[in-house]
């Protein structure tokens, strides 16, 4: 893939889905609390990340990367180690394993990644995999006293799924990341009732939520064409 500015090519409607998204997540920061801007500015390196992870464009997962440790620290500021956990030792190290691969299978030397379709063998592997890392993690968290354990422990199955398609390029990875973002919305929502500047986090995921379908949908259509070429 070659070094460009990835902003050249979003057309109209990805512009207007980014912008409304920054600009959602950027006034939920500023007039809903004074002292949560680290969410602000994880939530607009986030929506910014989906964008291009929509387009299958690698600089997404570069920005992914870095969300995650933003996310991670506001995790731990509120007790959520599930999440944690889950964006600084998963999330992060397959968003960084996933630049490799999505720079090692652009499609037809574009910017564009390669979309591919999930093996049996690797379907099979995802599942059994997403259950004892289900499992592990209960108990894990329930050790460290985290806050809202079953809710976050779905927060982890939900969050591996997606990084897991993610990785192997297929476009169910948005599907699982949408049902990831309800889930967050519901699990930052009960954060939010003890301290409002967590409020920002809600509508950050909103806006998430928004753009993994855009990315799923957008994904099926790359699919259809590569496939036609």
């Amino acid at each position: 893939m070659k070094i460009r500015n990835p902003f050249s090519g979003l057309n109209r409607f990805e512009w207007a889905l980014y912008i409304v998204s920054a600009l959602t997540v950027v006034a939920s920061g500023v007039f809903g609390s004074n002292d949560g801007w680290l969410s602000t500015v994880a939530s607009f390196i986030g929506v910014t990340a989906l964008i291009f992870v929509a387009k299958g464009d690698v600089f997404g997962q570069i920005l992914t990367l870095i969300f995650a440790v933003f996310y991670g620290i506001i995790s731990w500021s509120f007790d959520y180690y599930g999440e944690m956990v889950t964006y600084m030792c998963m999330t992060a190290p397959i968003a960084l394993a996933s630049v490799i691969s999505w720079l090692r299978h652009p499609f037809k030397d574009s910017d564009e990644v390669e979309v591919a379709v999930l093996s049996r063998r690797n379907t099979f592997f995802m599942w059994v995999s997403a259950i004892l890392v289900t499992v592990a993690f209960y108990f894990i968290l329930g050790a460290l006293g985290n806050a809202n354990l079953i809710v976050s422990t779905v927060s982890v199955t939900t969050s591996f799924l997606a990084s897991y398609l993610t990785l192997f390029r297929s476009p169910y990875y948005a599907v699982a990341y949408a049902a990831n973002d309800i889930v967050l919305i519901v699990l930052w929502v009960m954060a939010s009732m003890t301290d409002i500047k967590y409020l920002s986090m809600v509508v950050c995921f909103v806006a998430f939520f928004a753009n993994d379908m855009y990315g799923f949908f957008n994904w099926k259509r790359m699919q259809r064409q590569q496939k036609d070429n």
